[in-house]
């Protein structure tokens, strides 16, 4: 038997005080207490966005080796994805493949989605608790991902675009001294990285352990059968764009990749978007996602150390 938790994110409206004050009071606290605040009914416009995240992210950050799809749309601000719209994008923590990632992320509604377009949220302690003993056990050695980013042209994501570099030397700037991380340039100006992570990590505050790894989101099962197999007849799985093992580069079973990926949206609380709406979110504490939407939907994204 697995454990259940329930969990929600906090909701504060207009009732609870002005914006600035609990920005400035209460952010803290209370993603420390719930992972993640929604700020609902303040009507947040474009043009005050800016200083909304001067007071919510201490200091921006720009989205350095980053794999989704997304637009600079402003001064370290994001589209939150690019994913076709008819997906669904599995719960995960920003850049939890990487040594470094973001502490705090900030997501903006500009233009509500026609219909769906939820971005649901999941405790990682609840995503964890509700993962079966033997799937955890599994894990505990850790994962190894592996990422090949061609030289402008190819299949997946250029280096140059990944790391919002024109040169090598940045690049091997961002990745020395990350632990667990190697990497080499390959002949054809592509560049291979590997690294290995820990599949959980604890809360540097709160000391809450939380499933921590984009392991569903690395491996070809979640793809689906057809289109890892027509993948398959392209290229070797090391070669993909991103590949994952356990650390000792054992595979991992498909089984599990389903489960992990299906638990954690099974867990998740959705955050219904409307225009001017503003989430908060501690990327430790909880994980993030995209429900698949029709029509119009704009929603950016910052992020901070």
């Amino acid at each position: 038997m697995t454990e259940t938790m329930t969990w929600a994110p906090a909701e504060i409206t207009p009732s609870d005080g002005p914006l600035p004050g609990l920005l400035a009071g209460r952010l803290d606290e209370l993603l420390l207490s719930a992972g993640a605040v929604v700020f609902r009914g303040f009507g947040i416009t474009p043009a005050a966005l800016d200083g909304v995240l001067d007071r919510v992210l201490r200091d921006r950050l720009a989205y350095v080796h980053g794999n989704s799809p997304r637009s600079h749309v402003g001064d370290r601000v994001y589209t939150s994805t690019e994913y076709p719209a008819e997906h669904t994008i599995s719960m995960h923590n920003e850049l939890s493949y990487s040594a470094r990632w973001p502490a705090r992320l900030a997501f903006y509604c500009e233009t509500a989605p026609g219909s769906g377009g939820a971005t649901p949220v999941v405790s990682g302690a609840a995503w964890l608790a509700a993962l079966p003993p033997g799937l955890r056990a599994a894990f505990a050695g850790g994962v190894r991902y592996t990422q090949n980013l061609h030289d402008g042209h190819g299949f997946g994501k250029s280096w140059q675009e990944t790391f919002e570099a024109a040169g090598r030397a940045e690049v091997e700037r961002h990745l020395t001294g990350m632990p667990g991380t190697t990497w080499e340039w390959k002949r054809d100006g592509g560049l291979r990285i590997t690294q290995v992570r820990p599949a959980t990590v604890t809360h540097p505050v709160t000391g809450t352990e939380v499933w921590f790894n984009q392991a569903d989101q690395w491996h070809h099962a979640a793809l689906g059968d057809e289109t890892a197999a027509a993948l398959a007849r392209i290229m070797p799985e090391e070669d993909l764009p991103q590949h994952v093992t356990f650390a000792d580069g054992s595979p991992i079973d498909p089984a599990y990749v389903l489960a992990i990926r299906d638990r954690g949206l099974a867990a998740a609380v959705d955050v219904d978007w409307r225009a001017g709406d503003l989430l908060v979110v501690d990327n430790v504490l909880v994980a993030h996602g995209r429900r698949p939407y029709s029509g119009p939907r704009r929603v950016l994204v910052a992020m901070s150390g």
